[in-house]
Parts: C-alpha cells; sequence; structure tokens
C-alpha cells in the first residue's frame, strides 16, 4: 500500500510562487508514476502536471506549462511542484497521485493512490 502526503499549499497573491511537496511511504517513487491534479470549487478535478516512473519524463496541462515545474527526488522520496507566476484561476485543491502500473500518464483512471490534498488559494 503506498500513502501520499502532500502540504506546501497556502494563500499567496498572484504572481507569487508556492513549492508543493508530495511525500510517499509504502513505495518508492522511482516504481511509480507520479501525476499533480487540482480541483477548484464547482468544477471537476484537472490534470496539472505527470513525470513519469524512470527517466523524467513530464507533461503539463497548457494553462500551467511554463509557470509550472514537476520534479522528483528520489532520495527522499518526493515529488514536488514548483508553481511560479500564480493566477486567481490556479485556486484549487491539489492532489498527488500515484501508478505502480502505468509508466507515465495523464489520466485520472489511470492513478491508483491519492493524498488527501493540499488547499492553494492566489489572490488578485
Amino acid at each position: 500500500q503506498v500513502q501520499l502526503v502532500e502540504s506546501g499549499g497556502g494563500l499567496v497573491q498572484a504572481g507569487d510562487s508556492l513549492r508543493l511537496s508530495c511525500a510517499a511511504s509504502g513505495r518508492t517513487f522511482s516504481s511509480l508514476a507520479v501525476g499533480w491534479f487540482r480541483q477548484a470549487p464547482g468544477k471537476e478535478r484537472e490534470f496539472v502536471a505527470a513525470i513519469s516512473r524512470v527517466d523524467g519524463r513530464t507533461n503539463y496541462a497548457d494553462s500551467v506549462k511554463g509557470r509550472f515545474i514537476i520534479s522528483k527526488d528520489n532520495a527522499k522520496n518526493t515529488v514536488y511542484l514548483e508553481m511560479n507566476s500564480l493566477k486567481p484561476e490556479d485556486t484549487a485543491v491539489y492532489y498527488c497521485a500515484a501508478s505502480a502500473v502505468w509508466f507515465f500518464t495523464i489520466s485520472q483512471s489511470h492513478y491508483d493512490y491519492w493524498g488527501q490534498g493540499t488547499q492553494v488559494t492566489v489572490s488578485s
């Protein structure tokens, strides 16, 4: 079983930066594909970013491309989401997810393990 715990959310102003962390227990991230998703009030959860299991391949939603960076630190067994130039529309609960089956995926249905989420609020 894999447990994921997100941290690093908070209240910031537009243009600020935040770094979210996702720590895993029960399995190392070197054997997992990882994704970040978010859900804004009244909206469906959506894909934000993903990183592959081994070769570090990444993919981003168009809305965050060029502003967000996903990375893995296998030594710390932690995945990060660096968020820059934040906008009010980035306000959401951000979730970390992991897949032990897929090498690399952006589909929510492919992820087996989910964290509890961390709130990010960006004021204008």
